[in-house]
């Protein structure tokens, strides 16, 4: 089985130069755009809430993480990349007392996730970014649901299947654009081999696990094809631009030609 058919089975973040440029471009419009409205989708499904038990599986730089505890969640974050989980704890480190006590930041393998926590240890578990990564999710997300307590939310950031050639044919790339209307394979922006999902075939998945689908999200309609390193833009231009994107976000037609998806399911 060649490269192209077999995908790491764990965020390949973990090569250290792939981290360190992943970060690189952490600050960047597109990585804003994306935090910001998987924040407000976020906070959308978990109004009302507080105390909850969170897992950020692959929690990267601790964006999510931080924001929920700051929120007053009791977050433990996962991730199997050294670099990328030094920043968490950076950014963990400049947090009030009372932030920090609500954190733990722990160092291990996604994959196996099942291993680390035991059945019904959480009440929200988010898992963006990871999939992508995965030849397989199946056993992952049924990892994942197993840890879900009952009602309890299971967030997955993905990439859309259904848009991949969007990306490439607003840049011009027309020979990928038409390679990937009939594909789910990709190579993302650090030149990794990766995997997109369907939103139909995620749903019959969530639904098969006993986590069906309760809302689901566009997520970078408008800014997907901006260059990794262009800064945010100022003041009342950002706020419309994250206002227009988290409209397109949430209706047809537009969320159906985001660049990821934001999934939520939920467990009975």
């Amino acid at each position: 089985m060649g490269e192209h058919d077999r995908l790491h089975r764990l965020p390949t973040r973990g090569a250290l130069p792939t981290a360190a440029t992943w970060l690189e471009r952490h600050g960047g419009l597109r990585n804003l755009v994306r935090q910001e409205l998987v924040t407000r989708q976020l906070g959308a499904q978990l109004a009302g809430l507080a105390g909850l038990r969170v897992l950020d599986v692959g929690c990267g730089q601790g964006t999510q993480a931080l924001r929920l505890a700051r929120a007053g969640h009791l977050v433990t974050g996962l991730d199997p990349d050294p670099v990328t989980l030094g920043a968490a704890q950076a950014a963990l480190a400049a947090e009030p007392d009372e932030v920090r006590m609500r954190v733990q930041l722990l160092g291990g393998d996604c994959y196996q996730v099942g291993r680390w926590f035991g059945p019904r240890s959480f009440d929200v578990v988010l898992c963006h970014g990871v999939l992508p990564y995965l030849s397989d999710p199946d056993p992952m997300l049924a990892s994942l649901a197993r840890l879900l307590a009952p009602g309890g939310v299971l967030s997955l950031v993905v990439r859309n299947a259904e848009a991949l050639a969007m990306r490439p044919g607003l840049t011009g790339d027309w020979r990928t654009a038409l390679e990937s209307f009939d594909s789910t394979r990709y190579t993302n922006r650090l030149g990794l081999p990766a995997r997109a999902d369907r939103l139909a075939d995620l749903s019959t998945t969530l639904r098969e696990i006993a986590v069906p689908v309760r809302h689901w999200y566009g997520v970078r309609v408008f800014t997907d094809a901006t260059p990794d390193h262009e800064a945010p833009v100022d003041g009342r231009q950002l706020a419309q631009l994250l206002d227009a994107e988290e409209r397109a976000g949430q209706q047809d037609p537009y969320r159906r030609v985001a660049a990821l998806l934001h999934v939520v399911g939920a467990k009975p």
